[in-house]
C-alpha cells in the first residue's frame, strides 16, 4: 500500500491498494465506484476464469468478494497509524452459476468497528443474482 495513502484517509488506501495488488491485477478486477461505506468492483470474463465449460469458478467470485468487502471497509474508515488489516470471515452462498459474462460485486458496511460487518452482492452482466456474501472484516 502506498505510504501516503495513510495521510489521505481509506478510500485512498484502498484504491491504493487496488492499484498494487498483484493478485487484483491477476484477476483483472476494477474497481467501479467507492463511496463512504460502499464499493462496486467488476470482474470481465476471460478464458481464464472458468472452471468447466464457461461457467465462472466459484473461488474467482469469491476473491472478487473479499475484494470489494476491503474496499467498502476502508471506503469509510480512519487510516490507523499501524495498519493490520485482515479479513476475519467469508460466508458465500452461490445462487446461480455466471456463464461466459463478467460479474459485478456491490458490497455495504452493515455494522463499522474495529471488527467490520458487510454484505455483497453478485450479479451477473445480465443481471442474474449469483452469488450473496456476509464478510467480517478487521481493521
Amino acid at each position: 500500500m502506498p505510504d501516503d495513502a495513510a495521510k489521505t484517509g481509506g478510500a485512498a488506501l484502498a484504491r491504493g491498494w487496488m492499484e498494487s495488488s498483484p493478485f487484483v491485477a491477476h484477476l483483472g478486477i476494477r474497481l467501479d465506484e467507492l463511496t463512504p461505506d460502499r464499493a462496486r468492483l467488476s470482474l470481465p470474463f476471460t478464458d481464464s476464469l472458468p472452471t468447466m465449460g464457461d461457467v465462472v469458478h466459484g473461488g474467482a467470485i469469491s476473491s472478487l468478494i473479499d475484494t470489494a468487502a476491503a474496499a467498502a471497509a476502508w471506503s469509510g474508515a480512519d487510516v490507523p497509524e499501524r495498519i493490520r488489516a485482515s479479513t476475519i470471515g467469508i460466508s458465500v452462498e452461490f445462487l446461480a452459476p455466471a456463464r461466459g459474462q463478467g460479474v459485478t460485486a456491490e458490497a455495504r458496511v452493515l455494522r463499522r468497528g474495529a471488527i467490520t460487518f458487510l454484505a455483497v452482492d453478485v450479479a451477473a452482466d445480465d443481471g442474474q443474482a449469483v452469488a450473496t456474501a456476509l464478510v467480517t472484516y478487521r481493521l
